[in-house]
């Protein structure tokens, strides 16, 4: 972790105007060096280096995650709550952007030790990127992406749509590096978007199809939809926010890393999401729920024990709003179309059983088993609960769908928990179909 920190006056300096492959790579030698020389100074001098302080936990929260997941969990919550009490050990996943030239970024990634993984269905192997890094020779917005010696400028005309296929790429790595992040500059597209890797489950399962129209009813703070424009060109993607600070958040995040030729096909709405299923009734083919939820990794460090507790009383309240949410979105859905369900809580509360009382609600609705085609083939990389990774026999009974009860063999969803070394998560989710 000293190599990116000791970097990171140099990734402030160079944003997104990169003078080239060499440049950076000199640069990151240097950095490579001060470490080494550091180190052996460090060494003969007996000196310690300050640590970076640890954050302060919310006693009451905390109080209250032993109390629930203890019981939910088992013994497995022991393990959870050491990951979640250590954000020093927190893994964090660097997502790719197609519509910018990606080449000097993934050489630095690649020598730091970061692998990537292909999270496209039925594609979990590690892969090398083309050697071109551009989409194609002419970028596909008003914005000029850099090249080896040139830095990122605003181009005079508008270029032609992306010609490279979509491709979903996450680069992780097996310790808790964090790569230096970029700063939001007007008219210049950032070349990747850091975040949990976990949270590109949810996407994976929505499955988008070149041409679709796609709902993302809870869009803020943006990284999901940048996931599904990294995955696929659909015909619309609507995103949601009705609060203003998160949509303008929001805003600037797809401007950040969409290309303005995007604009008439990646729209913001400000709708109450609750209201969607009724004024736009089968609209999507696609909906993804990333529903506001007690979002266990920062609520457990909320600033103040007066915070913590308004927390404790919001959570009472979520799983109403995320019922309110789904059902809305199975409105919004087409006949056939699919919706994902996600949270980034442990909570039963605010997962499975939000998931059964509106499945008991909609006779239409058709659960979706992801273990096959999720849990089973990334547990090397994820930790999900046992149930979500045990493979059934072919003698076991099949999952009746009048009966939404979770079971070991036939859950309402997979889990994704926090544990040492797999630090992704937690995260939620629950895929429905809406039969035609």
């Amino acid at each position: 972790m000293l190599v990116l920190s000791r970097c990171d006056r140099f990734w402030r300096k160079l944003g997104c105007e990169t003078g080239g492959t060499q440049t950076i790579l000199r640069a990151l030698s240097d950095c490579q060096t001060d470490q080494l020389s550091s180190q052996k100074t460090e060494s003969s001098n007996k000196q310690v280096i300050k640590k970076t302080k640890a954050k302060s936990s919310c006693h009451a929260l905390l109080d209250r995650f032993d109390q629930q997941y203890s019981k939910e969990l088992g013994d497995l919550w022991a393990s959870v709550r050491s990951v979640l009490l250590e954000p020093r050990s927190w893994q964090y996943g660097v997502m790719l952007n197609r519509f910018c030239s990606v080449t000097d970024t993934t050489q630095i990634l690649q020598l730091q030790g970061f692998s990537t993984l292909l999270l496209q269905k039925g594609v979990t192997e590690k892969h090398t990127l083309p050697d071109s890094g551009c989409i194609s020779e002419c970028p596909p917005s008003d914005f000029c992406c850099p090249t080896d010696g040139a830095s990122l400028v605003t181009s005079q005309h508008p270029q032609s749509e992306p010609s490279l296929p979509p491709l979903l790429q996450c680069y992780v790595h097996p310790s808790p590096l964090r790569f230096p992040s970029q700063a939001h500059r007007h008219g210049q597209l950032k070349q990747y978007y850091l975040l949990n890797a976990a949270s590109l489950l949810p996407v994976l399962a929505l499955n988008v199809r070149d041409g679709e129209k796609v709902l993302d009813l809870c869009a803020a703070p943006g990284g999901k939809a940048l996931a599904i424009m990294q995955s696929a060109n659909p015909a619309l993607l609507c995103c949601n926010e009705p609060d203003r600070h998160r949509r303008d958040r929001l805003a600037k995040t797809l401007e950040s890393f969409l290309p303005t030729s995007l604009n008439s096909g990646v729209i913001v709405s400000a709708e109450d999401g609750r209201s969607f299923g009724q004024n736009e009734p089968g609209v999507y083919d696609k909906v993804l729920v990333d529903a506001p939820c007690s979002n266990d990794r920062s609520w457990l460090y909320s600033s103040s024990s007066q915070q913590g507790e308004q927390r404790l009383r919001e959570r009472a309240m979520l799983p109403t709003l995320q019922a309110e949410l789904l059902k809305s979105a199975l409105l919004a859905v087409r006949p056939g179309g699919v919706v994902v369900y996600s949270t980034c809580t442990l909570s039963s509360y605010e997962n499975c059983s939000v998931v059964r009382s509106v499945l008991n609600e909609f006779p239409e609705a058709e659960l979706e088993d992801l273990q096959e085609e999720i849990a089973f083939p990334l547990s090397q990389y994820f930790a999900f609960n046992p149930y979500a990774t045990h493979r059934p026999s072919p003698h076991e009974p099949s999952l009746q769908p009048q009966r939404w009860k979770e079971s070991y063999h036939h859950p309402l969803g997979i889990l994704v928990l926090p544990q040492p070394g797999k630090t992704w998560g937690p995260m939620y989710l629950s895929r429905i179909r809406r039969r035609k």
